[in-house]
């Protein structure tokens, strides 16, 4: 072994939570491996970032060949790949995937990951949601609860950077907050209005991770105040939204610890039987096709829930023939995903004389309100649901005119509009699942990842009382011209996938323990969207690097005593 490929720690990945355990073991003095299986994209290197739309080809829309050709399954989302951001996104014909049941998996293979592609959307989870599967006899318990992680939340949210506004909800826990992007005039009054009549349904500015203040002595990294541009997934050469190239790494590389490798196709996680640990990583180079194998004392899978899984499942040996760490069977089982293409939308009589400046990167968030207590239970469905929305101004494009009277028209706003989409839980179910088909493979001689996961009927009814709710809301509120809808989505297409190598308390239900640590390998540890018990109905990037700074602070400690 080379002295070269040697190392304290190994992180694969580097997006949201790769990076994130990469600068936590970095700046505690371990020397770090970053896997990246895609190319090196620098901070900065954002080519459409300061481009308008006349500036792209078809007014930013991909042609249907091109669709047809290269996305056909990126892009059944419709809105998802366009010319300002195909660059960062999977071509299906380079990588392929299966599905035995309809799965959008949604991706992009580059350092940083959807890191530089995500919504930023931050909600703490509450014991309502670790709680949940204990009470009501759904999958297995969490071995945590909300007090575990508070103080990792405070922690990864002040050096993020989450700017909200305090409600004291219980199911969505208050953070540290930045002043929040305020709500826009017509966005204040949805909120009165559904204040009026629904006290328990309360409309909050989103909160982000965009800097709407900027603090370098805790915005560490290469970041800035954020511009209201709302051009985020192209990447941001400001720094204001939170991403691995702006923040993690920048702050890892600084402490001399990190090597960064880019193009790093991670074969497999190879296990010691004799030491009864994994020893290292093996390496395919994705442009040379070299094969190299490195070392460490530990190793943080944070390839992505559907990556990662992928690795455990192909990493086979006399010690586990299933899959590393796979003595429970349950690695690949129990995906999930939060389910939308469900919501309402309006439009909002007045405000005429009303606007706003900038376009500010979130607009209103609706928590979750049903099954949070006696008063608020229900029978049709477990669980629950939030929304996400906003209302803004819309474009005035008048018929039949041409020239100089088309061109005084459009510059004249239209009216308001106003809209919210759904966010459902999906419950944990054994047989929603992702598998390796070995029989097939892909140009790098890695097995096909194939999918075999659907909602079902718990996800079902609540979204038909979702849509209920989203009507009673605007209706509550004046609008006119209410539509909603109730579109089914695959798994997968909220990008939001998780679950399959979750954490519990049982070694014989479960893969990881209460400190993300392998059950049955102790020296690796998964702390990406793979470690969930239950989904929730919050966006889960915030908790994947509350849980992630918490693992490595257990792992840093366990080597300080000598167990690892």
């Amino acid at each position: 072994m080379n002295e070269n490929n040697k190392f304290d720690a190994i992180v694969i990945g580097s997006g949201i939570s790769g990076g994130f355990a990469a600068m936590e073991l970095c700046t505690k003095g371990y020397k770090t491996l970053v896997l990246e299986r895609g190319p090196m994209i620098e901070h900065g290197d954002y080519p459409t970032a300061m481009l308008d739309k006349w500036d792209l080809p078809n007014q930013g829309k991909v042609s249907q060949q091109e669709i047809s050709k290269h996305y056909p399954k990126q892009n059944r989302l419709a809105w998802w790949v366009n010319e300002d951001n195909k660059h960062l996104i999977n071509k299906d014909d380079e990588y392929p995937y299966n599905e035995d049941e309809r799965f959008d998996w949604i991706r992009g293979h580059h350092v940083g990951g959807r890191s530089l592609m995500w919504g930023r959307q931050c909600y703490r989870w509450s014991d309502i949601d670790f709680e949940a599967n204990a009470k009501e006899g759904v999958g297995v318990d969490w071995p945590i609860r909300y007090a575990d992680i508070a103080p990792w939340y405070d922690y990864v949210e002040t050096f993020v950077g989450v700017s909200g506004q305090a409600e004291g909800l219980k199911q969505v826990p208050d953070g540290v907050f930045l002043k929040p992007f305020p709500l826009n005039c017509v966005e204040q009054k949805f909120r009165e209005a559904v204040a009026e009549t629904y006290p328990d349904r309360v409309v909050t500015p989103g909160r982000v991770a965009n800097l709407s203040e900027y603090n370098p002595e805790i915005h560490k990294g290469k970041r800035g105040q954020c511009q209201s541009r709302d051009r985020c997934w192209r990447g941001c050469p400001f720094g204001a939204y939170f991403s691995s190239q702006a923040a993690t790494l920048p702050v890892a590389t600084d402490t001399g610890n990190l090597t960064l490798r880019p193009n790093s196709i991670v074969m497999e996680i190879m296990y010691d039987a004799a030491a009864g640990k994994a020893s290292g990583v093996r390496v395919k180079d994705a442009t040379s096709g070299e094969i190299t194998d490195y070392t460490a004392r530990i190793i943080f899978c944070n390839a992505s829930t559907v990556g990662t899984t992928a690795i455990l499942l192909n990493s086979r040996s006399e010690t586990f023939p299933n899959g590393l760490g796979n003595n429970s069977g349950e690695i690949g089982h129990n995906i999930m995903d939060h389910h939308y293409g469900m919501g309402a939308s309006a439009f909002w009589p007045g405000n005429e004389d009303d606007y706003y400046q900038g376009r500010k990167p979130t607009g209103f968030y609706i928590p979750r309100f049903t099954n949070i207590d006696e008063q608020t239970q229900r029978s049709d469905y477990r669980r629950g649901f939030g929304y996400q929305g906003g209302a803004r101004r819309v474009e005035n494009i008048p018929e039949g005119k041409v020239g100089v009277g088309l061109k005084q028209e459009i510059f004249k706003p239209g009216g308001y509009h106003i809209g919210m989409t759904c966010f459902g839980e999906m419950l944990p179910h054994h047989d929603n699942r992702m598998y390796l088909n070995f029989d097939e493979r892909d140009q790098h001689g890695m097995p096909i990842i194939t999918f075999d996961a659907k909602l079902r009927e718990n996800e079902l009814a609540l979204r038909e009382h979702g849509v209920k709710c989203a009507v009673e809301m605007l209706e509550a509120a004046g609008c006119t011209n209410i539509k909603s809808y109730n579109s089914l989505t695959a798994p997968g297409a909220c990008i939001h996938e998780m679950g399959t190598a979750r954490m519990g308390r049982d070694p014989k239900t479960s893969v990881l323990n209460q400190w993300n640590q392998m059950h049955d390998v102790a020296n690796v540890f998964v702390t990406d969207g793979a470690c969930m018990t239950s989904s929730g109905t919050q966006n889960p990037s915030i908790t994947y690097m509350a849980l992630t700074a918490r693992a490595v602070d257990y792992a840093h400690k366990q080597i300080q005593a000598g167990v690892l």
